[in-house]
């Protein structure tokens, strides 16, 4: 399947947007905010003035941009009539479906025509490679917490996103991965064995490369962070980026073209697939 410019640029429009996409409850909840405040002849600067909150995220929370945390609800009912509607409503509250996060979604569509990933990760073991146990002991290093059904839904989603690995051999799928990601043995020993196996089943695959950047290397041209780079079948390139609670899709050519730069200094870096693999079995081997 194709994807032409035109679907790369509707879905790139909202490059900017660093919030979650709104779910159904929280867009009814903000339009019932915004109802209640108008009823009373409030504007949107006088409302956030007296529920001590910047009129930014009054505007967020009405547009169901924003999830409103407690102190915004209680305080939001004391100035629009104490009726208690908000507060049975924030019950009912998601921040939408459940599985991948909703600021993940846009490139997550653009991964499935992609003809070329290219991904470097100093965190954790890029989703593509994670085994269903390494999954697990994230969610459940979540904090706050997630619920059994959110946790579920993650590693459902998860694994379905990782059919990439096996749907398209003819993309190409690059990953350079800091050495010290596979020394932190989050889960414990047993999870981390399972992990370092699954990473390397699923790397043999001649379409999939691992390069590990060593612990001790002296060189490093991604010192800023990790990187995503997503080749269409037009020839563009796209970049993504993603923080804590926030991700956005880059599509400037420009800072395309740098994240490219520092993508391909890095493989020069990083040791080779050959070695990276027999890195990989000498650490499993000593666990």
């Amino acid at each position: 399947m194709a994807v032409g410019a035109s679907e790369v640029e509707d879905i790139a429009v909202c490059e900017a947007e660093r919030e979650p996409d709104p779910s159904d409850s929280l867009r009814t909840f903000g339009a019932v905010v915004q109802a209640l405040r108008e009823h009373a002849g409030l504007s949107r600067a006088e409302f956030a003035e007296l529920v001590r909150f910047s009129k930014h995220t009054v505007e967020s929370v009405e547009l169901g941009r924003r999830m409103p945390d407690e102190s915004f609800v209680e305080r939001a009912e004391e100035a629009l009539g104490n009726t208690g509607a908000l507060r049975r409503a924030a019950k009912f509250l998601t921040r939408g479906e459940a599985g991948l996060a909703a600021w993940f979604r846009r490139w997550a569509r653009l991964e499935r025509v992609a003809v070329g990933l290219c991904t470097y990760e100093c965190r954790l073991v890029p989703g593509l490679l994670q085994s269903e146990g390494y999954m697990r002991a994230l969610c459940e290093n979540d904090t706050p917490p997630l619920s059994d059904d959110a946790l579920e839904a993650t590693v459902q989603a998860r694994l379905e996103r990782q059919r990439l690995l096996g749907e398209r051999p003819n993309t190409a799928f690059d990953f350079i991965v800091e050495e010290a990601v596979f020394m932190r043995r989050l889960g414990g020993l047993d999870v981390t064995r399972d992990l370092i196996d699954h990473v390397l089943e699923a790397v043999a695959p001649r379409n999939v490369t691992l390069q590990i950047m060593p612990a001790n290397a002296e060189h490093h041209a991604c010192m800023a962070g990790p990187i995503q780079l997503l080749e269409t079948s037009d020839g563009s390139w796209r970049g993504y980026s993603e923080g804590q609670e926030n991700g956005r899709l880059i599509a400037d050519p420009k800072q395309v073209s740098r994240l490219h730069m520092r993508y391909a200094r890095l493989r020069s870096q990083a040791l080779s697939p050959k070695d990276s693999v027999g890195l990989l079995e000498r650490m499993r081997g000593a666990l």
